[in-house]
């Protein structure tokens, strides 16, 4: 099993990036480079991948990036599992099961969790097939390579009436706010003599997280223009830059509506353009951003967990947007939707992570049973 020349070339244009090479490896990339292939430090020579392995792990990256549309962290995770299973090959030729099964087996040893295991398998498994597809590999000897089944833990999350008293209670803010009576949960600093808008774009987040189940950065990713509120549906763009159409119910419309009214009070002071730092993404592309900061930027993640945070442990429960997500999956299987349904809403690609909410319910019954039933 050799590499194909061109996957040699390939790495080399990968390395010098030039700028006449029409692979994808030419491109300017918004994750960090693969080298130095280190794990102990880039001054350790030992540590560091042979040059043509280098270049087409350098490829397989390229893939992720601009075949598949990983997002830059998940494109390190993966450098991050493949670079100790790669040193110290002279070619990615040499790869095979036995050594494939070696490295876990030390991985195991070390004591590393059955998470992370079962993600650097899933790691060594696409690398294979890449490789073996690309022609680098004769054959692919991550193919017959399974790992453990990670533990699943169940989520945190609310009830149903404890979710109906963190959003009543953040419209309740909003309406204080009106009067200034209200402190803001983002912690951000206050530019505008009127504190209302902020509170009203905190309970409309929360709607829109409970009512639809999407993850914090699709949240921040919003667009005004992504929002039909005639319809009731978010235009919602996932991983891999999937977009997918989200419903939302009445409740999520006004607070939309009304987040959308006070909106135009922080564009008109600060143009929409983010000026002045601190909050959000700067330039004028934050103008048509759904949410927004004090100073006019793009809500970041960061500050939409800080409004989480503070609106759920003022009613005594701590709870992540992660959490929020969980809690509209599981309300919506205990509802009675179809899984497939609740997976498409989620941007699940697979059932089996969807399925994880049947196994919340059937918990919860469990244990209400046990409570309840003198035989239990």
């Amino acid at each position: 099993m050799g590499e194909a020349p061109t996957a040699a070339a390939g790495g080399d244009a990968h390395r010098a990036q030039s700028p006449k090479s029409p692979s994808p490896s030419s491109r300017p990339s918004s994750r960090p480079s693969s080298r130095p292939s280190s794990r102990s430090g880039p001054g350790d020579a030992a540590n560091e991948l042979a040059p043509n392995v280098d270049a087409v792990l350098g490829d397989f990256l390229d893939h992720l990036e601009h075949v598949r549309g990983l997002a830059p962290r998940t494109i390190r995770a993966y450098r991050a599992d493949l670079v100790p299973l790669l040193i110290g090959l002279d070619r990615v030729g040499e790869l095979s099961t036995a050594g494939i099964r070696a490295h876990l087996g030390a991985k195991h040893r070390a004591g590393a969790a059955r998470t992370s295991i079962a993600r650097a398998v899933t790691a060594i498994r696409r690398f294979g097939a890449w490789a073996t597809s690309a022609g680098i590999l004769a054959a692919d000897p991550a193919a017959r390579i399974t790992g453990p089944t990670p533990h699943r833990h169940l989520p945190e999350i609310l009830g149903v009436d404890q979710a109906s008293e963190i959003l009543d209670g953040a419209r309740h803010r909003a309406g204080e706010a009106a009067d200034g009576s209200a402190p803001d949960s983002s912690g951000e600093a206050r530019d505008l003599p009127e504190p209302g808008p902020l509170e009203y774009r905190d309970a409309a987040l929360m709607e829109i997280l409970y009512a639809t189940g999407i993850r914090v950065g699709e949240l921040c990713g919003l667009d005004v223009g992504d929002v039909d509120l005639g319809r009731g549906t978010l235009r919602v763009t996932g991983k891999g830059d999937k977009q997918r159409t989200v419903p939302f119910g009445e409740p999520a419309a006004r607070a939309i509506e009304e987040w959308l009214a006070a909106r135009g009070d922080i564009i008109a002071k600060t143009g929409g353009t983010g000026s002045g730092g601190g909050t959000g993404s700067a330039g004028p592309a934050a103008r048509d951003a759904l949410f927004l900061g004090a100073r006019g930027g793009r809500l970041d993640p960061r500050q939409v967990r800080r409004i989480v945070h503070a609106l759920t442990s003022a009613t005594g429960t701590d709870l992540s947007p992660h959490g929020l997500r969980h809690t509209a999956a599981t309300h919506m299987v205990e509802g009675g939707a179809d899984l497939r349904v609740v997976q498409e809403l989620l941007g699940h690609s697979s059932l089996g992570t969807t399925q994880i909410y049947t196994h919340v319910t059937t918990d919860r019954l469990r244990e209400a049973h046990r409570r309840a039933h003198p035989r239990a």
